[in-house]
Order: structure tokens, then sequence, then C-alpha cells
């Protein structure tokens, strides 16, 4: 792996390392803020595996009917 210097002022590196667990490198710690980012694929890729219950399904349906006879509604505009 290919190595690059940086500098710091001491107000960077404090804040820099105040983010670092013990077991961490300073990479990691910049690796972890600044990183890629989930994009929707991996959204995807994580719901894949994904098993709903029957008996979950059911009560989120019914969780959206007592909702729809709420009083509590916006105002339609």
């Amino acid at each position: 792996m290919a190595l690059k210097s940086i500098s710091l002022d001491a107000e960077a590196y404090e804040v820099l390392a105040r983010e670092k667990g013990h077991d961490q490198t300073f990479s990691e710690v910049i690796k972890a803020h600044f990183g890629r980012r989930t994009t929707g694929a991996d959204l995807e890729a994580a719901l894949a595996d994904l098993r709903v219950s029957e008996e979950t399904l059911n009560a989120i349906e019914e969780q959206i009917r007592a909702r729809s006879k709420s009083p509590a509604r916006a105002a339609e505009l």
C-alpha cells in the first residue's frame, strides 16, 4: 500500500486524535468519516436476504389502517 504524508495543525490533530480509538489508525478514522458513501445498490444488497414474517406484515397493515382512521391529519391545501 502506498503511503502519503499530510500536515495538520495542532487543532486538527487533536480533533482527529479524539475520534481515534486505541486500536484504530488515523487512516481508518479518516476513511470511516470521509470514505465511500452508502448507495442505493448497497441498500438493495442488504435487503436481498431480508425476510419478514406474515405476522409482521399483518401488524404493519393494521397500523396503516389505524392511522388512516385517525382524525389527526394534515390539512389539504
